[in-house]
């Protein structure tokens, strides 16, 4: 722990003990299967570390460390379950254990796609034993979970303050034991953005207790300055905020000795003469060994906003983020840098990303689009295997779009290959175009499938362009199956293009449809999912049997073997 003392940020909090909270801890990141990708691996196994730690859509992180272990929350919108939680030892290596938010509320709300709604950039704190986790639903309002151990269970959220337009909440209990929160405000909803507030919380902070107060203002230096943090150090407040845009923007820190301001601004980090664009939005940490790191995103467009680990520095009471090669204060990303100081080696480890299905339950990578029901799917542990049984889509559905059963996760590095092996048993007494596949989601999808018929089953390639406005699928017919399994496959190549192809037996794989730009979804990157369909009501549904879900590096061999082994 640094000498200063510290308060409500991304450290351990003054007075804590360690050794209060560590068997616990310890307990619960045991209990979670440790995976290594095979496509990026942020740990280069010699002290270095290269960026993004996490190459994946884990957008507006938010971090802590509570004793040796560090714990890190990002948005996620509709997606369920939501507010993924991430553990790591040493700041590189991180493993998905959990998330907060098992259904969305208001659940009957998001029981359909919301598509860009729900959870945005949320907080992280340890207070008095327990994680307390902070959310904003633009819509709806400020909420609040807490839980005792940060892989759950997490409590029932509590409504903080309701309405729209408040977003990006990050509490601060300072000496007096008065409770604060900064935040700041979505336009869309608001009809005013680009300035940062603080309210009073009650001292559980459970409740705001006042209007609030701007304190600061960004329209002509610092416009779009949302997702606030606020932290205390050597008797001044803090407050870590991106402004500029999400693609291009900049990190911002204000500094005064009063809660309320004036509040001095200095800009910290900025892309300079880096590839790396927009570096901003996250949390700073402190090792136990006393040194400072910051946690952010960039923007990479349809792989969602990536996480990067910056070193930080203090100077003259200002905060440098990177490396400040000419001294002027204003740091820039690095892209490849010494591991942080933790006394310890932690293992190499990343979160989940292929499946086996061979447990009663999902690998914790998967999230559907809305609150899921239980008869979408089920996990048969007897043959290792994930049903997903057609549902109708919904009245008025112009397309996969607005399906809420689209099985996702999210893209894993700039280059992969996702296989996986199909068996498709549609109600074929009762129905036609029963429809199930792998798909590439976003605004605009395409996806590989087996669609039934009324004298069987059929390969199709589907394109839906301009899927968010409403447009129509394109789908093209590739040849009726001789039985009723396939192997389903999508390259994915750097920009987000991918190719698509089957096999009929895990060996020879042909190419089907054009190559297919991938494209962002709202406020996210493109997904990779699984999905099965029906566009009519009947007394019982078909169902499609998913043998393994894999994510390999991208095997050039196109007549390359896919292995059973299970």
């Amino acid at each position: 722990m640094s000498k200063s003392k510290l308060f409500g940020g991304g450290l351990v909090l003054a007075g804590l003990l360690a050794g209060t909270v560590l068997p616990v801890l310890a307990q619960t990141t045991k209990e979670v299967k440790s995976t290594v990708s095979k496509v990026w691996v942020a740990d280069q196994g010699n002290g270095t570390y290269k960026n993004p730690v996490l190459h994946a859509d884990y957008s507006d992180p938010d971090a802590i460390r509570v004793g040796d272990d560090f714990y890190m929350v990002s948005s996620s919108f509709e997606d369920v379950p939501g507010l993924p939680i991430l553990h790591s030892k040493d700041l590189v290596n991180w493993n998905l254990i959990g998330h907060a938010l098992k259904r969305q509320p208001p659940f009957e709300h998001f029981s359909l796609p919301r598509h860009g709604e729900g959870v945005w950039a949320p907080a992280i704190r340890y207070h008095k034993k327990e994680f307390y986790l902070y959310y904003p639903d633009p819509d709806f309002g400020i909420y609040l979970t807490k839980a005792t151990n940060p892989a759950g269970p997490w409590s029932d959220p509590v409504l903080v303050e309701g309405g729209k337009g408040l977003i990006d909440p990050c509490p601060l209990w300072d000496e007096d034991g008065q409770a604060y929160m900064v935040y700041a405000y979505a336009g869309s909803r608001a009809g005013i953005k680009s300035v940062v507030a603080i309210k009073k919380l009650n001292a559980e902070g459970t409740k705001t207790l006042d209007e609030g107060k701007i304190v600061y203002d960004g329209h002509e230096l610092d416009p779009t300055i949302e997702g606030p943090k606020l932290y205390k150090r050597n008797g001044y407040y803090y407050i870590f905020a991106p402004a500029g845009g999400v693609p291009t923007g900049w990190q911002l820190v204000l500094r005064s000795k009063n809660v309320y301001g004036p509040y001095e601004r200095k800009v910290v980090m900025e892309q300079g003469s880096t590839p790396t664009n927009g570096p901003h939005q996250g949390a700073w940490v402190t090792t136990q060994t006393g040194e400072d790191w910051f946690l952010h995103f960039q923007d990479k467009e349809q792989y969602g906003r990536v996480v990067h680990l910056q070193p930080m520095k203090w100077v003259n009471d200002w905060p440098v983020i990177g490396e400040d090669k000419d001294g002027d204060g204003k740091g820039e990303p690095v892209l490849v840098y010494r591991k942080p100081n933790v006394k310890k080696t932690a293992p190499i480890q990343t979160p989940p990303e292929s499946d086996e299905f061979n447990s009663t339950s999902l690998g914790l990578q998967w999230q559907w689009p809305t609150n899921p029901k239980a008869t979408w799917s089920f996990l048969n542990s007897a043959t290792g295997s994930l049903r997903l049984y057609s549902d109708k889509l919904p009245e008025g559905a112009k397309n996969l779009w607005d399906a809420p059963n689209v099985l996702q996760q999210k893209f894993p590095g700039d280059e992969f290959m996702v296989t996986t092996k199909l068996n498709f048993s549609p109600n074929l007494t009762k129905i036609e175009n029963e429809k199930a596949g792998l798909v590439i989601m976003g605004f605009s999808y395409a996806n590989v499938a087996l669609k039934s018929k009324k004298n069987g089953i059929y390969l199709v390639y589907t394109e839906c362009k301009e899927a968010v406005k409403g447009k129509s699928e394109s789908e093209k017919e590739i040849m009726k199956l001789p039985g009723s399994t396939a192997y389903l496959r999508v390259k994915v190549v750097n920009e987000a293009k991918c190719q698509f192809s089957y096999s009929l037996d895990g060996t020879k794989f042909t190419d089907v449809g054009e190559q297919f730009q991938a494209e962002v979804a709202r406020w996210k990157g493109s997904k990779i999912g699984l999905f099965c369909t029906r566009d009519t009501q009947i007394n019982d549904s078909g169902y499609a049997d998913f043998d393994w879900f894999r994510i390999e590096p991208i095997d050039l061999n196109s007549s390359a073997s896919v292995s059973e082994a299970k």
